[in-house]
């Protein structure tokens, strides 16, 4: 198959389809079902398959999808306190905040158990980078040392989220601890 532009449509029927369809794959996920398939959505959500055909490549692409959506959809620009450590702080926090909802919970170790690989890619999303990347900008912006945004997202950011998947407890404690750590790597 070639690689075909997704195209995104917003509001009113369109996104209440896109409701159901990630909605339905979210229910398909954490139900573990054994096939996830393009008419199998589709029945589930209620929509014609080709609504599904349509709009992308395979069911590989549309699961990193709502993965991404999933682990991100309250992920606003990270804070910008002034400082690179309250930056980090705040948004460890946020992201600590995030994850621990019950829903996304239930979702992040469905999408463990069901799809390894797709998680994976999934965990430090887009979204994530950008923010550590800002967080990073500013800081240099003003003169203070700051980790590299790989730094903050393997040392900050996946830590937060292996301990959600295997129901270790994350606090916002835990989340200042990991950020004395990372801002002990810029020095």
């Amino acid at each position: 198959m070639t690689d075909r532009p997704v195209v995104r449509r917003t509001g009113g029927r369109s996104s209440r389809v896109l409701d159901s369809i990630y909605t339905a794959v979210g229910e398909l996920v954490g139900a573990r079902a054994e096939k996830i398939t393009f008419p199998v959505i589709a029945e589930r959500a209620g929509v014609n398959p080709t609504t599904l055909y349509r709009r992308w490549v395979d069911v590989d692409a549309l699961l990193e999808e709502v993965t991404v959506a999933a682990l991100t959809r309250d992920a606003d620009a990270a804070p910008d306190t002034g400082s690179v450590r309250g930056d980090l702080e705040e948004w460890a926090g946020l992201v600590v905040q995030d994850v621990t909802r019950p829903e996304r919970v239930r979702f992040l170790r469905a999408m463990v158990g069901a799809r390894t690989d797709l998680i994976t890619r999934c965990l430090i999303t887009e979204k994530r980078r950008d923010q550590a990347s800002d967080v990073v900008g500013r800081a240099v912006e003003r003169g203070e040392a700051a980790p590299s945004v790989a730094q903050i997202l393997d040392h900050v950011i996946a830590p937060i989220y292996y301990r959600v998947v295997f129901a270790l407890e994350v606090t916002d404690a835990d989340a200042r601890c990991l950020v004395d750590d990372v801002l002990a790597m810029a020095r």
